[in-house]
């Protein structure tokens, strides 16, 4: 009896010294700010604020989004990076945090200076041309690339973005040389398909799968592994190429470095439980997204993988770091 009331004892201990540090990780009154380094508007700044809206509940206190844009998303990484690694400062990011270490230096250090939480998920993009382009499937408009190197050309958001990489990866995959044409945002990238200035763009299906719809422009391919549910009757960019590709827009969530365990323990459960929630599944469903809900060892070895991916991609197009 001795023996397990000392255990007993030990254990209350145990968990009276383990209790305040997580409920002291976001005290009432304060509010969590979760940076979104990119415009409002866009795929990840919508999510982010129904992620949010759910998200506060669970932490007992408010979560409200922060634009921070700017420079492909190192504007807001930045802050984020240098902010007080207490709980109350997030990024919620893209997959230009993964892409932009390889194109310029970082005035932070995308590896060391933030923990991955959680990989909210994943969204393809759909290979889009305009409603008067000459091309009927990806593979004629392929067709044409390898015939004449150099002469067509693909819209993008500007340098760091996957609309920028997710070409110049099926390029390298199935031979082909397309020039680059950045605009100064991803919205003016599509307006620019949409008029015809550009022969081709890869847009995420939130921002482009409107306009498909409206017969604005054209969709030959998509990005994922599989087909989409959404656009069942368009083909992968490997159905296409006969090589395996894949590429998606990822969002994940992040705390600055020195954040304690618990904390970022206690944000990854918390979120993971928003991303199981009815609502966010119909709403992710709806936009042809994917939930993964990650713990942070698998997004960290997510991160690395995509990040061997993309400097493999620069390299192979040429692109030198600035």
């Amino acid at each position: 009896m001795k023996r397990r009331t000392l255990n007993a004892f030990l254990s209350a201990v145990a968990l009276s010294v383990a209790a305040p540090a997580a409920l002291a990780a976001w005290p009432g009154g304060k509010t969590v700010s979760m940076v979104v380094p990119y415009a409002p508007g866009g795929t990840a700044d919508a999510l982010a604020r129904l992620i949010a809206q759910h998200l506060g509940p669970k932490l007992g206190t408010s979560v409200v989004v922060v634009n921070k844009a700017g420079a492909s998303g190192i504007i807001g990484a930045q802050a984020v990076a240098q902010a007080s690694p207490d709980g109350f400062t997030v990024l919620y990011d893209a997959t230009p945090f993964s892409i932009n270490p390889h194109l310029q230096k970082l005035p932070y250090d995308a590896e060391k200076d933030l923990i991955p939480v959680t990989q909210v998920g994943v969204t393809p993009m759909l290979m889009t041309v305009p409603k008067t382009s000459p091309y009927a499937t990806a593979a004629d408009l392929i067709k044409a690339g390898k015939a004449a190197p150099g002469k067509l050309n693909f819209a993008s958001g500007g340098q760091g973005t996957v609309q920028y990489m997710a070409p110049e990866l099926m390029n390298q995959a199935a031979g082909v040389n397309m020039l680059h044409i950045p605009y100064k945002s991803g919205g003016l990238a599509i307006t620019g398909t949409i008029a015809g200035e550009v022969d081709m763009g890869f847009f995420n299906l939130p921002a482009i799968s409107g306009h498909v719809k409206s017969g604005t422009v054209k969709a030959l391919a998509i990005t994922s592994a599989q087909r989409n549910p959404l656009f069942p009757d368009v083909p992968t960019v490997a159905e296409v190429i006969g090589k395996p590709y894949e590429s998606y827009e990822w969002n994940g969530i992040f705390l600055p470095r020195g954040t304690p365990a618990d904390i970022v323990n206690r944000l990854n459960a918390a979120l993971r439980e928003v991303l199981a929630t009815p609502e966010i599944k119909a709403k992710f469903d709806s936009l042809g997204s994917r939930i993964v809900a990650s713990s942070p060892e698998d997004f960290r070895k997510y991160l690395t993988a995509e990040s061997g991916r993309w400097v493999a991609t620069v390299k192979a197009a040429g692109i030198k770091k600035e």
